[in-house]
């Protein structure tokens, strides 16, 4: 018997609306939002010269969510931690992002657990991403 189990669901990822826009990120993080929008829009900053501004919002499947950036196929990211040096697509620079500004805020603010299971919930689709091999070196 195999003491691993796979999820047979596979985590979707939907663009949000115009219309939903508003509501997205406080629906997922309520009253820190702005906190969460300032350290993704931070870490995109920090880690690609290109972005010059923009997102779109996707919601998870499994209840997580994410930022990406718009108006441009592929980003540029330099990680001078770990030394990673590639080009990712929107989605992908949006996922690495949103997961580097979560992971520094669960670091931040233990005391605050939505951005410690955003992460997870975030991380597991990063796991099925057609990416996730580069993702996981940026992120490593």
């Amino acid at each position: 018997m195999n003491s691993i189990e796979s999820n047979p669901q596979a985590i979707v990822a939907r663009e949000v609306s115009d219309n939903e826009r508003m509501q997205m990120l406080p629906r997922h993080f309520g009253r820190d939002m702005l906190t969460v929008e300032y350290a993704i829009f931070a870490f995109m900053r920090k880690l690609s010269s290109r972005y010059t501004g923009g997102y779109w919002a996707y919601d998870l499947s499994n209840g997580g969510c994410y930022l990406a950036p718009g108006g441009v196929e592929t980003f540029h990211l330099k990680v001078p931690g770990n030394g990673f040096d590639g080009r990712l697509s929107a989605d992908a620079t949006g996922v690495t992002v949103t997961l580097f500004a979560l992971n520094h805020l669960s670091l931040r603010f233990p005391s605050v657990p939505i951005f410690t299971e955003r992460f997870y919930q975030l991380r597991d689709f990063a796991i099925e991403h057609g990416e996730r091999q580069l993702i996981f070196a940026a992120i490593d």
